[in-house]
């Protein structure tokens, strides 16, 4: 699933958003880091991780609305495992972006949060402690990265604030059962 996911993600991204395919790629790397702490679901987050912005790919931009929009074309174009495609659509607390465009309803129905939150927690954690040229970050300077991107009264600067305190949490949750696994 990796190599397919990687094959996918290079052909969607690398050429036309190189910045973007530079951050899937050090997500991606966040990801393995992380088997330790996943056993069997190690290589569906790595998976994840590599196409989690692939909806940004400005041929899959159908809604404008990245999460659903990958997830959409994983679906329907690579009949992708329905795990990967829900952890996709769902990354990073997207939920809460999609109330802020008015798209909650229908990412929930089409895609329903995956219920393991070990995964759902791995996933926000490599987002979010990657920065955009795919370099290790925190959290802290991560958030701040965003909203000064985006800036603080944007949608996505306004959605980012609401979902700080769960990506804190998130990303807690996952150094916690990372300090608590031997190397």
């Amino acid at each position: 699933m990796v190599a397919w996911a990687i094959q996918v993600g290079e052909a969607e991204l690398s050429s036309v958003l190189p910045r973007r395919w530079a951050h899937s790629h050090g997500v991606a790397r966040r990801a393995a880091d992380l088997g330790r702490i996943l056993g069997g679901d190690a290589g569906l987050l790595a998976a994840a991780a590599t196409l989690h912005d692939i909806g940004y790919a400005p041929r899959l931009a159908a809604t404008g609305f990245h999460p659903l929009d990958g997830a959409r074309f994983l679906r329907d174009a690579h009949s992708a495992d329905r795990r990967l495609v829900r952890l996709v659509a769902n990354h990073s607390f997207a939920l809460l972006e999609a109330e802020e465009r008015g798209l909650r309803d229908r990412l929930e129905a089409e895609f329903p949060v995956l219920e393991d939150q070990r995964l759902v927690d791995a996933l926000v954690y490599c987002d979010m402690t990657t920065t955009p040229y795919g370099e290790g970050t925190s959290v802290e300077p991560r958030l701040a990265e965003i909203t000064g991107r985006y800036g603080s009264d944007s949608l996505v600067g306004r959605f980012i604030q609401r979902a700080a305190p769960e990506i804190r949490a998130a990303v807690q949750r996952v150094e916690a059962a990372l300090a608590a696994q031997p190397r």
